[in-house]
């Protein structure tokens, strides 16, 4: 076997376990950062602070009703309990339950609008957490359909690590450190094929004598451009 056949076959194996490597990276990345996941969150988060706000202010709306209520009350009671005689006592005590009542009705309004309010934000909290609901249950399957792809790559990349030591108990040393070297280089990728009488990585067109170079088993060819190692099936 020529040695850019192995360095050929070396290279096969690598881009291989290189797309493997980025795959598991990407299915690391997805497993410990979902963007999704902490949205669903953090609306849940600030649906329940809104719903809890709401209903504090309805409690407080539905007190100051309650106490309003009583204090009408308790003026109709002196009014009619027959207690005060003062024609202008009598008076002053109508005026007050008029304005009593007439600041009841605005706390009323005020009470109705709160409890719109408690209602809306009610509908978004439980709104909110389906929705987290539905996530985590999403998030769930796809972290277990990725953990099981994971797996998978895993007891390939195992394989072709044997693979890769079998290709290089085959090759000198000398040849593939210029292999590693050039792989540093260019991305990754160290060996290229002749296709049309070109190199196929960066498309210079090569001689005849580079391309007969190529087909040799006992030295290594570069192309003169891009300076990867050439092969020629």
């Amino acid at each position: 076997m020529s040695a850019a056949l192995g360095l050929y076959r070396l290279q096969h194996v690598d881009s291989q376990i290189d797309g493997i490597q980025a795959r598991q990276q990407a299915i690391s990345d997805t497993l410990q950062n979902d963007a999704k996941l902490r949205t669903a969150t953090l609306t849940l988060t600030s649906a329940d602070n809104a719903y809890k706000d709401a209903a504090r202010i309805l409690k407080q709306t539905e007190a100051e009703v309650e106490k309003q209520r009583i204090k009408i009350e308790q003026t109709e009671s002196s009014l009619y309990s027959g207690r005060v005689q003062n024609p202008k006592e009598l008076q002053d005590l109508q005026k007050d339950i008029v304005s009593l009542k007439k600041h009841r009705e605005t706390l009323e309004e005020r009470e109705l609008e709160a409890m719109l309010i408690a209602e809306t934000t009610e509908e978004a909290l439980q709104s909110a957490k389906a929705e987290l609901e539905r996530t985590q249950a999403n998030v769930d399957e796809q972290n277990r359909d990725l953990t099981k792809e994971n797996e998978t790559l895993e007891k390939e990349l195992e394989r072709l690590e044997h693979e890769r030591g079998a290709i290089l108990s085959d090759l000198e040393k000398p040849a593939v450190t210029t292999y590693d070297q050039i792989r540093k280089q260019r991305r990754g990728i160290a060996v290229t094929i002749i296709s049309d009488s070109a190199c196929a990585a960066c498309g210079t067109t090569l001689t005849l004598s580079l391309q007969q170079n190529a087909r040799s088993t006992t030295q290594l060819t570069n192309c003169p451009t891009c300076g990867r190692i050439l092969y020629a099936n």
